[in-house]
């Protein structure tokens, strides 16, 4: 199997760093491909701008995903983005690394996001009917690899509980796994998630290692987070609304949008 770590941290030796070193060996260990990019090492840029459109005309405005796309389509995107678009369709899994910071990723990550995910590659794919929007959520280019967050974050597991003050967990990753991973079509897994990383000592580590070494060991058969398919009949299109039938009573917010029955 080949595994892409696309790694977030600006200090290589730290706990972060560590982790991925846990996982690359137990991977490697396994009989795996690995690569990893490492998005600070790199000194990758993070924002997205005219740079990015080599081929866009000094006096055409700059509209995003126009740009993106006839850049894509005319295999006119700069070679930093092209490179990491070439790892994706490499990979059988891929892993997002990155500390919790303000509740999201640290912006490296995002602006990876939004300069590799370009238009005609990982979304604007697909046809739009009557029967179809595109094919997204469950559908599209990285449709049969696996995918998933490695989560570092400061806090207790109860602060993102159910009735922790910072959220569910589950609540906060929901527009990464739903919205980056699963729209583009991978198979998103449970992420792992380190808590209370600010005050790991070595006993504890060592456990922590234990458990992310399971995890690396079970990326092709563990159960993924059951996402709705976009066009397999749970929604109405083109409103994208999951039909109310199939909605339990008392299911609201993001939780609408799993069928583990289907699973």
């Amino acid at each position: 199997m080949n595994v892409l770590i696309v790694f977030a941290h600006p200090e290589r030796h730290s706990l972060n760093g560590a982790l991925l070193d846990v996982a690359v060996a137990e991977l490697t260990a396994q009989g795996h491909d690995v690569r990893v990019s490492d998005l600070y090492a790199m000194r990758w840029k993070a924002t997205i701008d005219r740079n990015d459109f080599p081929g866009l005309s000094s006096d055409e405005p700059l509209k995003v995903w126009k740009a993106s796309n006839d850049g894509f389509a005319a295999d006119a995107l700069t070679a930093d983005v092209k490179a990491e678009q070439e790892k994706l369709l490499w990979a059988d899994t891929v892993i997002l690394q990155f500390p919790l910071w303000w509740f999201a990723m640290p912006a490296i990550l995002k602006g990876w996001v939004d300069r590799v995910y370009a238009s005609g590659f990982a979304y604007g794919v697909g046809e739009h009917s009557d029967q179809r929007w595109g094919d997204r959520y469950g559908e599209g280019v990285m449709e049969g690899k696996r995918a998933m967050l490695m989560v570092t974050a400061g806090g207790w597991p109860e602060h993102y509980s159910d009735r922790g003050i910072n959220g569910p967990i589950d609540d906060l990753l929901f527009p990464i796994n739903h919205g980056i991973l699963f729209y583009p079509g991978f198979t998103v897994l449970p992420p792992f998630v380190a808590y209370r990383v600010d005050r790991m000592d070595g006993p504890k580590f060592t456990l922590l290692a234990d458990q992310l070494r399971e995890r690396m060991k079970s990326l092709e058969t563990i159960a993924p987070i059951p996402y709705r398919k976009q066009n397999y009949g749970d929604y109405q299109i083109p409103t994208m609304e999951v039909l109310p039938e199939l909605v339990p009573p008392g299911v609201r917010g993001f939780e609408v949008h799993l069928a583990p029955e289907r699973d």
